[in-house]
Protein backbone atom coordinates (compact mmCIF):
# COMPACT_ATOMS: atom_id res chain seq x y z
CA UNK A 1 0.00 0.00 0.00
CA UNK A 2 1.12 3.72 -0.79
CA UNK A 3 1.95 5.99 1.46
CA UNK A 4 0.51 9.28 1.44
CA UNK A 5 2.17 12.33 0.83
CA UNK A 6 3.07 13.95 4.04
CA UNK A 7 0.50 16.53 5.10
CA UNK A 8 0.08 18.03 8.10
CA UNK A 9 -3.03 19.39 10.41
CA UNK A 10 -2.75 21.94 13.08
CA UNK A 11 -5.19 23.37 15.58
CA UNK A 12 -4.89 26.50 17.60
CA UNK A 13 -6.63 26.43 20.82
CA UNK A 14 -6.04 30.56 21.98
CA UNK A 15 -7.29 29.98 25.55
CA UNK A 16 -4.58 30.64 28.46
CA UNK A 17 -5.32 31.02 31.87
CA UNK A 18 -2.75 33.64 32.50
CA UNK A 19 -0.23 35.20 29.78
CA UNK A 20 3.59 34.41 29.83
CA UNK A 21 5.90 37.27 29.73
CA UNK A 22 7.62 36.13 26.64
CA UNK A 23 4.71 34.88 24.71
CA UNK A 24 3.42 36.79 21.43
CA UNK A 25 1.17 34.31 20.25
CA UNK A 26 -2.27 34.64 19.70
CA UNK A 27 -3.53 33.75 22.71
CA UNK A 28 -6.47 35.34 25.53
CA UNK A 29 -6.72 35.25 28.96
CA UNK A 30 -10.22 36.72 29.05
CA UNK A 31 -12.24 34.62 26.59
CA UNK A 32 -13.14 31.81 28.40
CA UNK A 33 -16.81 32.44 27.54
CA UNK A 34 -15.95 31.42 24.25
CA UNK A 35 -14.90 27.78 24.44
CA UNK A 36 -17.60 26.38 24.20
CA UNK A 37 -18.69 28.18 20.86
CA UNK A 38 -14.94 28.36 19.76
CA UNK A 39 -15.06 24.64 19.66
CA UNK A 40 -18.09 24.68 17.90
CA UNK A 41 -16.58 26.74 15.18
CA UNK A 42 -13.41 24.21 14.98
CA UNK A 43 -15.78 21.25 14.40
CA UNK A 44 -17.74 22.99 12.06
CA UNK A 45 -14.47 24.48 9.74
CA UNK A 46 -12.91 20.66 10.23
CA UNK A 47 -16.37 19.52 8.90
CA UNK A 48 -16.49 21.93 5.77
CA UNK A 49 -12.69 20.35 4.59
CA UNK A 50 -13.56 17.06 5.38
CA UNK A 51 -16.77 17.49 3.07
CA UNK A 52 -14.03 18.97 0.54
CA UNK A 53 -11.93 16.14 0.62
CA UNK A 54 -9.61 16.64 3.11
CA UNK A 55 -6.25 14.87 2.44
CA UNK A 56 -5.01 12.51 5.14
CA UNK A 57 -2.88 13.70 7.73
CA UNK A 58 0.15 12.27 8.58
CA UNK A 59 0.63 14.43 11.09
CA UNK A 60 -1.58 16.56 13.74
CA UNK A 61 -0.50 19.23 15.87
CA UNK A 62 -3.02 20.88 18.56
CA UNK A 63 -1.16 23.89 20.05
CA UNK A 64 -1.67 27.52 21.56
CA UNK A 65 -2.31 28.86 23.98
CA UNK A 66 -3.11 26.09 26.35
CA UNK A 67 -5.04 22.64 24.66
CA UNK A 68 -5.34 21.51 28.49
CA UNK A 69 -8.06 24.40 29.34
CA UNK A 70 -10.95 22.98 27.45
CA UNK A 71 -13.13 19.86 27.97
CA UNK A 72 -10.92 17.04 27.26
CA UNK A 73 -13.32 14.32 25.54
CA UNK A 74 -14.33 17.23 23.45
CA UNK A 75 -11.39 18.18 22.10
CA UNK A 76 -10.79 15.09 21.72
CA UNK A 77 -13.36 14.18 19.30
CA UNK A 78 -12.71 17.43 17.34
CA UNK A 79 -9.09 15.53 16.61
CA UNK A 80 -10.96 12.42 15.34
CA UNK A 81 -12.78 14.05 13.14
CA UNK A 82 -9.06 14.85 11.02
CA UNK A 83 -8.69 12.11 8.72
CA UNK A 84 -5.54 10.57 9.52
CA UNK A 85 -2.88 7.83 7.75
CA UNK A 86 -1.69 4.89 9.23
CA UNK A 87 0.91 5.57 11.76
CA UNK A 88 -0.03 9.22 11.52
CA UNK A 89 1.72 11.31 14.67
CA UNK A 90 -0.70 13.20 16.68
CA UNK A 91 -0.02 15.38 19.08
CA UNK A 92 -1.12 17.69 22.39
CA UNK A 93 0.64 20.63 24.11
CA UNK A 94 -0.05 20.06 27.85
CA UNK A 95 0.18 22.07 30.73
CA UNK A 96 1.44 20.25 33.35
CA UNK A 97 -0.80 21.51 35.93
CA UNK A 98 -3.53 20.10 33.93
CA UNK A 99 -2.63 16.60 32.75
CA UNK A 100 -4.68 13.73 34.71
CA UNK A 101 -5.49 10.80 33.96
CA UNK A 102 -9.20 10.82 32.80
CA UNK A 103 -7.38 14.04 30.63
CA UNK A 104 -4.89 11.34 28.88
CA UNK A 105 -7.31 8.60 28.44
CA UNK A 106 -10.07 10.83 26.89
CA UNK A 107 -6.86 12.07 24.40
CA UNK A 108 -5.50 8.61 23.87
CA UNK A 109 -8.79 7.70 23.05
CA UNK A 110 -9.39 10.09 20.37
CA UNK A 111 -6.17 9.05 18.63
CA UNK A 112 -3.39 11.20 20.38
CA UNK A 113 -0.05 9.05 20.70
CA UNK A 114 2.25 12.11 21.44
CA UNK A 115 2.03 14.92 24.03
CA UNK A 116 4.32 17.74 24.24
CA UNK A 117 4.12 19.36 28.38
CA UNK A 118 5.87 22.87 28.67
CA UNK A 119 8.68 22.58 31.51
CA UNK A 120 10.65 25.65 30.80
CA UNK A 121 12.19 25.47 33.65
CA UNK A 122 12.17 23.27 36.68
CA UNK A 123 13.65 26.02 39.20
CA UNK A 124 10.58 27.74 41.00
CA UNK A 125 12.12 31.69 41.12
CA UNK A 126 13.23 30.76 36.83
CA UNK A 127 9.39 30.10 36.35
CA UNK A 128 7.87 33.51 38.22
CA UNK A 129 10.41 35.35 36.08
CA UNK A 130 9.00 34.00 32.64
CA UNK A 131 5.70 34.63 34.26
CA UNK A 132 5.01 30.83 34.09
CA UNK A 133 2.14 30.30 36.88
CA UNK A 134 2.65 26.27 37.08
CA UNK A 135 4.04 24.15 39.80
CA UNK A 136 7.47 22.39 38.84
CA UNK A 137 6.64 19.45 40.84
CA UNK A 138 3.82 19.17 38.52
CA UNK A 139 6.30 18.06 35.65
CA UNK A 140 7.00 14.60 37.22
CA UNK A 141 3.66 13.79 38.25
CA UNK A 142 2.24 14.96 34.77
CA UNK A 143 5.08 12.80 33.31
CA UNK A 144 4.17 9.67 35.33
CA UNK A 145 0.84 9.97 34.25
CA UNK A 146 1.95 9.81 30.49
CA UNK A 147 3.48 6.64 30.61
CA UNK A 148 0.42 5.12 33.02
CA UNK A 149 -1.90 6.23 30.14
CA UNK A 150 0.22 4.03 27.63
CA UNK A 151 1.23 7.16 25.46
CA UNK A 152 4.07 5.79 23.07
CA UNK A 153 5.95 9.42 23.27
CA UNK A 154 6.24 12.53 24.73
CA UNK A 155 8.53 15.69 24.76
CA UNK A 156 9.49 18.01 27.39
CA UNK A 157 10.00 21.89 26.56
CA UNK A 158 12.24 23.87 28.05
CA UNK A 159 13.53 27.58 27.51
CA UNK A 160 17.00 28.64 28.68
CA UNK A 161 18.11 31.77 29.02
CA UNK A 162 16.35 34.01 31.75
CA UNK A 163 17.57 36.80 33.68
CA UNK A 164 16.96 35.09 36.53
CA UNK A 165 18.67 31.92 35.54
CA UNK A 166 22.29 30.89 36.82
CA UNK A 167 24.04 28.74 35.09
CA UNK A 168 23.59 26.17 38.52
CA UNK A 169 19.72 26.75 37.69
CA UNK A 170 19.91 25.98 34.07
CA UNK A 171 21.96 22.46 34.63
CA UNK A 172 19.39 21.51 37.40
CA UNK A 173 16.79 21.96 35.22
CA UNK A 174 18.38 19.62 32.56
CA UNK A 175 19.49 17.00 34.87
CA UNK A 176 16.44 17.09 36.29
CA UNK A 177 14.50 16.69 32.95
CA UNK A 178 16.77 14.03 32.03
CA UNK A 179 15.52 12.30 35.48
CA UNK A 180 12.78 11.93 33.93
CA UNK A 181 14.28 9.72 30.82
CA UNK A 182 11.85 11.40 28.47
CA UNK A 183 12.15 10.71 24.41
CA UNK A 184 12.11 13.87 23.68
CA UNK A 185 13.40 17.31 24.91
CA UNK A 186 13.04 20.45 22.90
CA UNK A 187 15.09 23.75 24.65
CA UNK A 188 14.69 27.03 23.33
CA UNK A 189 16.97 30.18 23.88
CA UNK A 190 14.89 33.12 25.24
CA UNK A 191 13.54 35.79 22.53
CA UNK A 192 12.06 39.16 22.94
CA UNK A 193 9.08 39.39 21.26
CA UNK A 194 7.30 43.02 20.76
CA UNK A 195 5.07 43.64 22.37
CA UNK A 196 5.07 41.22 25.14
CA UNK A 197 6.05 42.53 28.57
CA UNK A 198 9.55 41.24 28.25
CA UNK A 199 10.16 43.24 25.41
CA UNK A 200 9.29 46.40 27.82
CA UNK A 201 12.07 45.15 30.46
CA UNK A 202 15.70 45.52 28.99
CA UNK A 203 17.22 44.74 32.38
CA UNK A 204 15.11 41.27 32.07
CA UNK A 205 16.23 40.89 28.23
CA UNK A 206 18.43 37.47 27.58
CA UNK A 207 22.50 37.67 27.68
CA UNK A 208 23.84 36.55 24.00
CA UNK A 209 26.83 34.68 26.09
CA UNK A 210 25.00 33.05 28.56
CA UNK A 211 22.94 31.47 26.24
CA UNK A 212 25.69 30.28 24.00
CA UNK A 213 26.89 28.27 27.31
CA UNK A 214 23.50 27.16 28.47
CA UNK A 215 23.07 25.83 24.87
CA UNK A 216 26.84 24.06 25.05
CA UNK A 217 25.71 22.67 28.42
CA UNK A 218 22.08 21.03 27.25
CA UNK A 219 23.61 19.84 23.58
CA UNK A 220 26.56 17.83 25.85
CA UNK A 221 24.45 16.28 28.07
CA UNK A 222 21.49 15.55 26.32
CA UNK A 223 23.97 13.92 23.64
CA UNK A 224 25.48 11.55 26.51
CA UNK A 225 21.97 10.94 28.13
CA UNK A 226 21.74 9.46 24.46
CA UNK A 227 19.48 11.70 23.10
CA UNK A 228 20.22 12.93 19.61
CA UNK A 229 20.17 16.89 17.80
CA UNK A 230 18.01 16.70 14.97
CA UNK A 231 17.44 20.33 14.58
CA UNK A 232 19.06 23.30 16.27
CA UNK A 233 16.65 23.13 19.29
CA UNK A 234 15.07 19.42 19.43
CA UNK A 235 17.10 16.32 20.87
CA UNK A 236 15.02 12.56 20.31
CA UNK A 237 15.93 9.20 21.45
CA UNK A 238 15.91 7.24 17.97
CA UNK A 239 12.26 6.93 16.38
CA UNK A 240 11.10 9.78 18.41
CA UNK A 241 11.83 12.99 16.70
CA UNK A 242 8.57 15.18 15.91
CA UNK A 243 7.44 14.50 12.40
CA UNK A 244 5.33 17.10 12.67
CA UNK A 245 7.71 19.52 12.70
CA UNK A 246 10.02 17.97 10.75
CA UNK A 247 7.01 18.43 7.86
CA UNK A 248 7.16 22.28 8.55
CA UNK A 249 11.60 22.29 7.95
CA UNK A 250 10.98 20.55 5.00
CA UNK A 251 8.17 22.84 3.47
CA UNK A 252 6.01 20.19 3.06
CA UNK A 253 2.49 21.00 3.28
CA UNK A 254 -0.26 21.55 6.22
CA UNK A 255 -3.33 23.57 7.24
CA UNK A 256 -4.20 25.32 9.89
CA UNK A 257 -8.04 24.99 11.89
CA UNK A 258 -8.97 27.51 14.38
CA UNK A 259 -8.39 31.60 14.55
CA UNK A 260 -4.78 32.58 13.77
CA UNK A 261 -3.70 29.06 12.18
CA UNK A 262 -1.19 29.13 9.79
CA UNK A 263 -1.56 27.04 6.22
CA UNK A 264 0.91 26.02 3.44
CA UNK A 265 0.58 24.59 -0.09
CA UNK A 266 3.44 24.46 -2.85
CA UNK A 267 5.09 27.86 -2.05
CA UNK A 268 1.33 29.63 -0.71
CA UNK A 269 1.14 30.50 3.10
CA UNK A 270 -1.80 31.87 4.76
CA UNK A 271 -3.00 32.79 8.16
CA UNK A 272 -6.58 32.97 9.47
CA UNK A 273 -8.57 35.58 11.30
CA UNK A 274 -6.53 36.77 14.47
CA UNK A 275 -9.12 36.67 17.19
CA UNK A 276 -11.68 34.11 18.26
CA UNK A 277 -14.31 36.40 18.18
CA UNK A 278 -13.89 37.19 14.41
CA UNK A 279 -13.72 33.63 13.98
CA UNK A 280 -16.22 32.34 15.63
CA UNK A 281 -18.19 35.03 13.68
CA UNK A 282 -17.29 33.98 10.02
CA UNK A 283 -17.56 30.59 10.45
CA UNK A 284 -20.90 31.00 11.72
CA UNK A 285 -21.73 33.30 8.95
CA UNK A 286 -20.05 30.84 6.45
CA UNK A 287 -17.24 32.98 5.31
CA UNK A 288 -13.74 32.07 4.76
CA UNK A 289 -11.64 32.88 7.96
CA UNK A 290 -8.62 33.56 6.19
CA UNK A 291 -6.83 36.64 7.00
CA UNK A 292 -3.95 37.21 4.38
CA UNK A 293 -1.66 35.48 2.69
CA UNK A 294 1.68 35.38 0.46
CA UNK A 295 2.90 33.35 -2.42
CA UNK A 296 7.09 32.99 -2.24
CA UNK A 297 8.63 33.11 -5.61
CA UNK A 298 11.32 30.04 -6.30
CA UNK A 299 14.38 32.13 -5.18
CA UNK A 300 12.21 32.96 -1.66
CA UNK A 301 11.76 29.28 -1.56
CA UNK A 302 15.22 28.13 -2.29
CA UNK A 303 16.92 30.29 0.41
CA UNK A 304 13.97 29.07 2.76
CA UNK A 305 14.71 25.93 2.10
CA UNK A 306 18.48 25.80 2.54
CA UNK A 307 18.04 27.94 5.88
CA UNK A 308 15.67 25.34 7.77
CA UNK A 309 17.17 22.44 6.38
CA UNK A 310 20.85 23.76 7.63
CA UNK A 311 19.19 23.78 11.10
CA UNK A 312 18.41 20.13 10.73
CA UNK A 313 20.71 16.94 10.97
CA UNK A 314 19.39 16.63 6.75
CA UNK A 315 21.98 19.30 5.89
CA UNK A 316 22.48 21.03 2.52
CA UNK A 317 24.21 20.24 0.09
CA UNK A 318 27.96 21.95 -0.18
CA UNK A 319 27.25 23.89 -2.85
CA UNK A 320 24.89 25.89 -1.05
CA UNK A 321 27.67 27.87 -0.45
CA UNK A 322 30.76 29.03 -2.14
CA UNK A 323 34.03 27.10 -1.80
CA UNK A 324 35.57 30.14 -0.12
CA UNK A 325 32.58 30.25 1.92
CA UNK A 326 33.10 26.95 3.22
CA UNK A 327 36.65 27.54 3.85
CA UNK A 328 35.45 30.63 5.89
CA UNK A 329 33.01 28.63 7.74
CA UNK A 330 35.34 25.67 8.57
CA UNK A 331 34.83 24.47 12.35
CA UNK A 332 30.70 25.63 11.44
CA UNK A 333 30.15 23.67 9.27
CA UNK A 334 31.08 20.16 8.32
CA UNK A 335 30.85 17.01 5.72
CA UNK A 336 27.22 15.19 6.83
CA UNK A 337 28.60 11.77 8.34
CA UNK A 338 26.04 9.99 5.71
CA UNK A 339 25.38 11.91 2.49
CA UNK A 340 28.39 12.71 0.44
CA UNK A 341 27.96 16.19 -0.97
CA UNK A 342 26.15 17.85 2.26
CA UNK A 343 27.41 19.94 5.05
CA UNK A 344 25.80 19.97 8.60
CA UNK A 345 25.97 22.61 11.02
CA UNK A 346 28.67 21.89 13.83
CA UNK A 347 27.51 22.58 17.78
CA UNK A 348 29.14 26.18 16.85
CA UNK A 349 27.70 26.45 13.63
CA UNK A 350 24.03 25.53 15.67
CA UNK A 351 24.61 28.90 17.60
CA UNK A 352 24.83 30.81 14.66
CA UNK A 353 22.86 29.15 12.06
CA UNK A 354 20.94 32.35 11.28
CA UNK A 355 24.44 34.24 10.57
CA UNK A 356 25.57 31.52 8.28
CA UNK A 357 22.50 31.64 6.26
CA UNK A 358 23.27 34.69 5.42
CA UNK A 359 26.22 32.96 3.56
CA UNK A 360 24.55 31.20 0.81
CA UNK A 361 26.11 31.18 -2.87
Amino acid sequence: MNQPEPFGVYLHIPFCASKCDYCAFATWTDRAHLVEAYLDSLSLEISRAVDDGLALATTVFVGGGTPTLVPAERLAAIIGMIPVADGAEVTVECNPDDVTADMLRAFVDGGVNRVSIGVQSMSAHVLASLGRTHDRDNVARAVAAVRDSGLPSFNLDLIYGAAAESINDWIETVEEALALDPPHISAYGLTVEPGTALASQPDRHPDDDDQADKYEIVDDRLASAGLANYEVSNWARPGHESEHNFLYWRQQNYLGFGCAAHSHHDGRRWWNVRTPDRYVDMVARGESVEASSETLDDDARLFERRQLLLRTRDGIPSDSFTQATLELLDGLVEPHPDKPGYVVLTQGGRLMANEISMRFA
